[in-house]
């Protein structure tokens, strides 16, 4: 199977695109040029999907059974992808995110027919503009999308609300006996996902055309508290966590960037049904839990110091926080 990636070096895609080599795909890779060279086995394209012409020219006359837009994120994302893959591609899949379901939740089981609305975060509300363009054109026109909502996956990242997605931050400050944040009272549920977990799902869905206008999340059935999950993460690198707990309309106040992924995603309690994956890709379920995973994650940090990035920044945000909490407290 030809398949094109727009991106595919990220922390979730990487970890896709290497299991789609692995099982014999044949793997397109479309970006600026960073990273494809740790993809033995795919095919780099190097081209600004910003840039359609460049893309043209990267292209050239090749079809693809599927594409794979990665960091497609606005209406004019797809606009720009329906002109550039209508003809193209057999199947295109967008990538969306699970914070597009309902805020506040109805209920906190959560299936792809859960209704769409995000009040908080404008994200999501991108996101699911997106959805609605590329159902619509799938209605009028046939256009052959699949969406996918990954809700919070990791490989090379920690699974955290606050402390520094996509870097050592929080890692470094647990190391080191530093008080860390957790947002509300750390007792509402949520879901983690193996990147690994969600590729292969991912994968089954490529080609298939059964999938062809379906929503699908994919994630573990594996359910965490917030406690539970920085409590692993901390145990994996041998310490003990020192959690204050602050509300998370308080974090919002203090620090508004957070209120969007907070308000919007973090704070409530949230399961996936994942019976909808498992019946379009039979066999499908996520085995790796978050005990193991984490410590795949902490040993590829520990792998390489290069990688074991501080943000100094994140830092003295979460210690702004517990600051003006501790005034605020007093």
């Amino acid at each position: 199977m030809k398949v094109l990636f727009i991106g595919g070096t990220g922390s979730i895609s990487a970890a896709v695109s290497r299991m789609a080599i692995a099982q014999g795909f044949e793997l397109y890779v479309l970006n600026r040029g960073s990273r494809i060279a740790d993809m033995p086995g795919g095919h780099a394209l190097t081209a600004d999907i910003h840039r359609p012409e460049d893309v043209r020219v990267a292209l050239k006359d090749l079809e693809f059974d599927a594409v794979v837009d990665w960091i497609a994120y606005t209406s004019e994302d797809i606009e720009r992808d329906l002109v550039l893959f209508r003809h193209r591609a057999t199947q295109y899949v967008f990538i969306s995110s699970a914070s597009v379901y309902q805020k506040p939740p109805a209920d906190y089981l959560v299936t792809e027919s859960t209704p769409l609305g995000n009040p908080y975060w404008q994200y999501s509300r991108d996101k699911i503009a997106c959805e609605e363009r590329l159902m619509r054109a799938h209605r009028e026109e046939g256009f052959p999308v699949t969406i996918v909502r990954p809700s919070m996956t990791y490989d090379t990242n920690l699974p955290i609300a606050l402390g520094g997605w996509g870097t050592y931050t929080l890692a470094d400050r647990l190391l080191a006996g530093r008080p860390i944040v957790v947002h509300g009272d750390g007792s509402s549920l949520w879901v983690v996902t193996h990147a690994d977990d969600l590729a292969r799902g991912f994968l089954g869905l490529l080609g298939n055309e059964r999938a062809l206008g379906q929503a699908f999340h994919i994630t573990s059935d594996e359910v965490l508290t917030w406690n539970q999950i920085y409590q692993t993460i901390a145990e994996a690198l041998g310490v003990e966590a020192k959690i204050v707990h602050i509300p998370s309309d308080y974090i919002a106040r203090v620090a508004p960037e957070m209120a969007g992924s907070l308000l919007g995603d973090k704070t409530w309690s949230v399961v996936f049904d994942n019976a909808k994956i498992k019946a379009f890709v039979p066999g499908f379920r996520a085995v790796i839990p978050f005990r193991d995973g984490i410590r795949r994650t902490l040993a590829w940090f520990a792998a390489d110091e290069g990688r074991r990035y501080v943000d100094r920044s994140e830092n003295a945000e979460m210690d702004r926080i517990l600051e003006a909490y501790g005034r605020a407290s007093i």
